[in-house]
């Protein structure tokens, strides 16, 4: 079961715990500006990298956030965004921010809440989580499951700093967290693919390669944001009110909703991004 996202204006101004940030690269920056954008205060974040990206580095010396103190004290919000094949070697570093008040918090592909416990102790409240990179521009969406161990008040908390870069969804499962990589964590991918073929085959079919590509990409920018602007509308609804009966589009989808249509090599596709995430997570 999930639960939806908060539809009010999120604002954490009035966000009183200590956030830690480990690792400040593309997903972690995101975060961070995506905090301050909202109103957080920058005294109420740390940030735990020993080499920022030159951009990141530029927002943490404008507002003065602290960065890799040299006496670090247990936070209330840990989030660990390294990559994950760092993560083992990291994870034990910063132990120190971690008290018995301390929510911790994985964006890292392939790290269970189990291995996660492994380190930081069995009693450590845990969120896991998969973002995707549309939180570089506040449109992303999370999946997240928590540990037994993390209370009321962490939940709420966690989804505050999570919803400062797009919606949230709470798992009821933690092995819900593959298919959620396969499907939103991977999906841009599949998205931006779908713009490549459209430039192509526009191009195939006569075009010149330059105006298939200009029109392929603001069409997909431009139905993704009707849909975004449509929230009550079913994407099926959306997609019949462009089809004519016998017109264009029906002849388009024909092809792709028959028997050699695109549903089959998604379902393939997601179910094999799944069960490379479980490998991943051994």
């Amino acid at each position: 079961m999930t639960e939806p996202h908060r539809d009010e204006p999120l604002s954490l101004s009035d966000f009183t715990g200590q956030v830690v940030l480990v690792g400040a690269g593309q997903m972690g920056g995101a975060m961070m500006r995506g905090w301050l954008k909202h109103g957080l205060a920058p005294q109420r974040i740390t940030i735990s990298d020993p080499r920022p990206p030159a951009n990141i580095q530029a927002v943490i010396d404008a507002h003065g956030i602290a960065c890799n103190p040299a006496d670090p004290k247990p936070a209330g919000v840990l989030i660990l965004a390294v990559k994950p094949q760092i993560a083992d070697d990291v994870m034990p570093l910063v132990k120190q921010f971690v008290g018995p008040d301390t929510v911790v918090v994985s964006v890292m592909a392939g790290k269970t809440i189990q291995r996660i416990e492994q380190v930081f102790g069995t009693g450590t409240a845990v969120v896991r989580t998969i973002p995707n990179t549309p939180a570089a521009v506040g449109r992303g969406i999370t999946g997240a499951a928590a540990s037994a161990n993390v209370t009321p008040a962490q939940r709420q908390a966690v989804e505050r700093l999570l919803a400062a870069v797009g919606q949230v969804e709470w798992l009821a499962r933690e092995d819900w967290i593959d298919i959620v990589t396969a499907v939103s964590g991977s999906g841009p991918a599949y998205v931006f693919l779908l713009a490549e073929a459209l430039a192509r085959a526009g191009a195939a079919a006569g075009l010149p390669a330059d105006l298939a590509a200009r029109l392929a990409r603001a069409t997909v920018e431009g139905a993704a944001e009707l849909m975004h602007l449509s929230p009550e509308v079913e994407p099926a609804t959306l997609r019949q009110n462009v089809t004519s009966p016998n017109g264009t589009t029906y002849a388009a989808l024909q092809v792709l909703t028959g028997p050699h249509g695109i549903d089959q090599p998604f379902v393939e596709a997601v179910a094999a991004a799944a069960k490379r995430s479980r490998e991943l997570a051994g």
